[in-house]
């Protein structure tokens, strides 16, 4: 199914802060229980496609073509992860301070991710992701 997804992720790291928005149209797709979003983001390096897995209690962001990054979350959790960048792969740590995913009766949903980041164990920041995604009107 279409839908139009907004991205806002804010970064804390050092008493800096960062916002950083998105803003387009993916597939929306359901498996077992869990909702997947499916787009592709144009950046310097070249495309790169994401897959967002939401799940009840646990959130997955895959990410390939230009950029190779796993990311697991799960809430109160310290999950393993990994970046390929062009100095090899690298290992990435996110521990979930929250995550809660709401979705209605007319695929309007949201998701809310509350994440710090380590990359090869030293913290890159705290990331806050809001997602927002609702299905395309249907002419």
């Amino acid at each position: 199914m279409p839908v139009k997804i907004k991205v806002k992720t804010d970064v804390e790291h050092e008493g800096e802060n960062e916002t950083f928005e998105l803003s387009l149209f993916g597939q929306l797709f359901k498996k077992g229980g869990s909702t997947f979003l499916k787009y592709d983001e144009v950046q310097d390096e070249g495309v790169v496609h994401t897959i967002v897995k939401l799940a009840e209690e646990s959130a997955l962001i895959l990410r390939s073509g230009a950029l190779k990054m796993r990311m697991i979350f799960e809430q109160g959790e310290q999950l393993n992860g990994s970046y390929e960048s062009q100095y090899g792969t690298l290992l990435i740590t996110t521990e979930t301070i929250n995550f809660t995913h709401e979705i209605n009766d007319i695929g309007t949903g949201q998701a809310l991710l509350t994440y710090k980041l380590l990359m090869q164990g030293d913290p890159v920041g705290t990331y806050t992701m809001n997602i927002y995604y609702e299905l395309e009107e249907q002419l």
